[in-house]
């Protein structure tokens, strides 16, 4: 048998963290939660190793893109494919995120969670095959 892939969401929104956690949960995946980024931050820094990252942008105090800037600049999670799971959908966020070497980038308002599933499935056998 397989490991189940293991990922973390980086969120503010508790019952989107629920929502999600259960989706991916269904799906096969060891699914961790956490509601800060700093709290994502000391997850990773104390060993954790997600295979997959879902990160929020809009976030108190450090937001998403500078936890994922530390988690690159520090090579915390050099084998994690990182998405970001956000509602902003600007193409200043979105190029932003690709100068940070995202995987992906997906905007929460317009994805349902199995879609979600869908495009992260997608993004990670990519990855995995480059």
């Amino acid at each position: 048998m397989t490991t189940p892939k293991k990922v973390l969401f980086v969120d503010d929104d508790k019952f989107l963290l629920d929502m999600y956690a259960l989706k991916f949960a269904k799906a096969g995946y060891e699914v961790k939660t956490a509601d800060s980024t700093e709290s994502a931050l000391k997850l990773v820094k104390e060993g954790y190793t997600p295979d997959i990252m879902l990160v929020d942008i809009i976030m108190p105090g450090m937001d998403g893109l500078e936890l994922v800037s530390t988690l690159r600049r520090e090579k915390l999670t050099p084998d994690a494919v990182i998405i970001f799971l956000t509602n902003q959908g600007e193409s200043d966020d979105i190029n932003r995120a690709r100068k940070m070497s995202a995987d992906g980038y997906i905007v929460k308002a317009t994805t349902i969670p199995s879609e979600v599933l869908a495009e992260v499935e997608k993004v990670y056998a990519n990855k995995k095959k480059a």
